[in-house]
């Protein structure tokens, strides 16, 4: 019997790319999602469950009927500007829906996550390679949603031998060679697509305020989330620390 995997957010970019990693990889995904920002269409790999995660119930029916052995959980409001706009917005949608969530893997007797976090808990460190140690010191609702989920697998790890993978990126890139899936934001806010339409003629020049820098991943560094879940069974095995940290940049 193929081991099942719920990915959450499993019909948007990155998690869509994941899915297609996932059943590559011999496990079957089960999409979770709202549809909120995803695509029916992406969910190609595996069943689809539409659900919010604050529906607890909804979650514990979908738990019982599929019994993963793993959470991967992409799911989030990711936009910076509007997380500046509206804070409690993404404080109950990134953070209380992922307690939801948290809380439901930990009843369904599942103990390996992997989360999609992201490098805006670092905030504003010019000219310093990020690694594990740098301080994160996020600078809107955005980041700092994100890194109150990290402590929150942690304290979970702690209390509860929740083993816990976290990937920190930003300016994901590409698309899937095989024109399965890929990238359609509305509206659009990563930086190649901008440069595209920009370059294209679909939109007014792009302009970038001050001297930046971008770090950018290929979505086929996304899906090293995939072999989270090794480290998690690796985890399981050999290591007595229930959280780790990776970074992809």
């Amino acid at each position: 019997m193929t081991d099942k995997v719920l990915v959450t957010g499993g019909a948007g970019y990155i998690g869509s790319h994941a899915c297609k990693a996932l059943r590559a990889a011999g496990f079957e995904p089960v999409t979770y999602d709202n549809l909120c920002t995803g695509w029916r269409q992406a969910v190609k790999f595996g069943p689809f469950e539409q659900g919010d995660l604050l529906d607890r119930t909804r979650l514990d029916e979908v738990f019982a009927r599929h019994q993963p052995v793993a959470v991967m959980h992409f799911a989030a409001l990711s936009q910076v500007g509007e997380a500046m706009r509206e804070p409690g917005k993404y404080w109950r949608g990134n953070v209380s829906a992922s307690l939801s969530l948290i809380e439901a893997t930990l009843a369904a007797g599942v103990r390996n996550f992997v989360f999609s976090s992201t490098c805006a808990t670092y905030g504003d460190h010019d000219g310093v390679v990020l690694d594990e140690t740098t301080a994160q010191t996020p600078l809107n609702a955005y980041g700092a949603s994100k890194r109150a989920i990290e402590d929150m697998l942690k304290d979970f790890g702690a209390s509860d031998g929740l083993r816990a993978v976290i990937f920190r990126y930003f300016n994901v890139a590409g698309a899937d060679p095989d024109a399965e899936v890929g990238e359609f934001h509305q509206p659009e806010t990563h930086l190649v697509p901008l440069i595209l339409d920009a370059i294209d003629g679909k939109r007014a020049a792009l302009t970038i305020h001050g001297s930046v820098v971008a770090e950018l991943m290929s979505f086929r560094d996304s899906r090293r989330e995939s072999g989270g879940l090794r480290a998690c069974h690796e985890q399981a095995r050999t290591c007595p620390l229930p959280y780790d940290q990776l970074e992809i940049l």
